[in-house]
């Protein structure tokens, strides 16, 4: 991509006064954010270094952070950075095309990597967010003087858009709130208008769709329409009863706009409305019946041995935290992957967290890893291990096994959404504690598009506490006393996450019991 002048002239807000009336300070100081994102826009060899990746043409963050006179918190090996500059906060996840700017959304046309020189933005960082941190860092004393004098192109007004098409409508229910997606092959613009006390609208901008109707009468939602609106299209939800908040959120590859429908009661376990106290965790082992998973060198199972792990960290968690456990399997029976989450969010769980055992072709692979969830997979490995956990659907009905195309695509919309960072925050702090604690090499933190993920509500990990088909380590998972040590690793991961999510709680004081489900949740596939 290559960004001009004029293309940093699209974001200037649209009231903004003729640049012949403004002041001179205000048109140095426009110069010179026009002059930065031209420079980090440039092409290769007229500003900062560029490297292609995937096709798309990246920046080195810590090169911006140096031209908007910023700090830069970031590490090779984390998940997340943060650039501050001019009082605003920018975070970063790697791997995805998703930012925050001060905990507002904004995307980019590729997702954020981590390369040798450290972290990479592609080139539509510097129209997109660069812009807003010049603003407030930028002094008309300060601008250097080839900026002060750049020529100012005048305006052009946004080319029409054309060819818009539908892909997919899809409807999903949660707990606290129903998402609607609308698939499309541009970006759409949309705006959310007032209603009446049980109706939502959003207006399509320049999207003439079909009309069409979904019913889906969730308690919520009673349907949802698209009606035709001269050159627009109108989304029109009606509720079953009073109406709930509306938040909406665009998201890249493919291009989607999501429209959450909130619970009235539920807008403060809402998404975006911050973190909530842990009082329900969902505890999953995977597999399970005619699903073994991995199986070592001597014959040890990945079913069995996650059960028992499953089942120690349910019990540390009952004694010690003040919060309900529930287990998706507490037996030898299979589970379909859909039905793990589905569960999960029928708990109104607060955390989800799925237990397995890992697996390679090379025996000599070692150590802890865990996963939150992604469309892309950190590298080659996290992509291996993701395919062969996902490889379980090739067991279930074949109902369910036709219906993941539509659990994936569901899972996507929920990848790079408001459960993102709180995954990662809560993955980084159960593999630390089990690296620290076991005294095992770490694989770190990773991400991976792992169906099982697919549709929690709630911050979610897949963690895998050890290769069976080492046998070393199997000999070692073998033994109560490690598996022991292992369930306490996870625990204490689980319990300094509650405490930074709730720090009124104490995980070091007792607590009163609470019981663990002993109900398999439903094995048919879910309509």
């Amino acid at each position: 991509m290559r960004a001009t002048v004029a293309s940093a002239q699209q974001i200037t807000p649209e009231r903004e006064r003729p640049v012949a009336r403004m002041s001179h300070p205000m048109r140095l100081l426009r110069a010179f954010v026009l002059g930065v994102v031209a420079a980090i826009a440039a092409p290769a060899g007229a500003g900062p270094a560029t490297i292609t990746l995937d096709g798309h043409p990246y920046v080195e963050l810590a090169q911006i952070a140096q031209s908007v006179r910023g700090s830069l918190d970031a590490t090779p090996s984390s998940a997340r950075a943060q650039l501050r500059a001019g009082g605003h906060t920018v975070t970063l996840t790697r791997n995805w095309s998703q930012v925050l700017l001060d905990g507002r959304l904004l995307i980019l046309d590729a997702p954020v990597r981590v390369g040798r020189t450290g972290w990479l933005v592609p080139q539509s960082f510097g129209t997109r967010v660069v812009p807003q941190l010049v603003a407030s860092t930028a002094t008309p004393s300060a601008l250097p003087v080839a900026a002060a004098g750049a020529a100012l192109p005048a305006r052009t007004s946004a080319p029409a858009r054309t060819g818009i098409v539908l892909n997919d409508l899809r409807l999903r229910s949660y707990p606290t709130f129903t998402r609607v997606v609308l698939e499309t092959t541009v970006p759409l613009e949309h705006r959310i208008e007032t209603a009446g006390p049980r109706e939502a609208r959003v207006v399509l901008l320049s999207f003439p769709a079909a009309p069409r109707t979904e019913e889906l009468h969730d308690g919520l939602v009673d349907t949802v329409q698209l009606e035709r609106s001269g050159a627009h299209t109108v989304l029109r939800v009606l509720f079953e009863g009073t109406a709930g908040a509306i938040r909406t959120n665009a998201l890249v590859d493919p291009f989607r706009l999501v429209v959450d429908l909130l619970r009235p009661e539920e807008r403060s376990r809402a998404p975006g409305a911050g973190a909530t106290p842990i009082r329900t965790i969902v505890l999953d082992a995977g597999h399970g019946g005619h699903d073994p998973g991995a199986q070592g060198p001597s014959g040890l199972q990945e079913k069995d041995l996650v059960l028992d792990v499953t089942r120690r960290v349910a019990k540390l968690v009952q004694e010690r935290l003040d919060v309900k456990v529930r287990l998706s399997r507490d037996g030898d029976y299979f589970v379909p992957l859909r039905d793990r989450t589905t569960f999960a969010n029928k708990e109104r769980a607060d955390l989800f967290v799925s237990i397995h055992a890992n697996a390679h072709r090379e025996a000599a692979n070692e150590g802890v890893e865990t996963y939150f969830l992604s469309s892309e997979a950190t590298d080659g490995a996290a992509r291996h291990v993701a395919a062969l956990e996902n490889s379980v659907v090739q067991l279930e009905t074949p109902a369910a096994r036709a219906k993941m195309d539509v659990v994936k695509s569901i899972l996507w919309d929920l990848a790079q959404s408001q459960f993102q960072l709180e995954s990662s925050r809560l993955a980084e702090t159960v593999q630390d504690s089990m690296t620290q604690a076991l005294r095992i090499p770490s694989r770190g933190v990773k991400q991976a598009g792992f169906y099982v993920l697919g549709g929690a509500a709630m911050p979610a990990i897949l963690v895998e506490i050890g290769f069976v088909t080492n046998p070393r380590e199997e000999r070692k998972l073998k033994e109560l006393r490690y598996r022991d040590d292992i369930a306490r690793a996870i625990f204490e991961g689980l319990a300094d996450y509650k405490r930074s999510a709730d720090p009124r709680s104490s995980a070091a004081a007792p607590s009163r019991p609470t019981s663990i489900s002993r109900t398999p949740v439903p094995t048919a596939p879910l309509q």
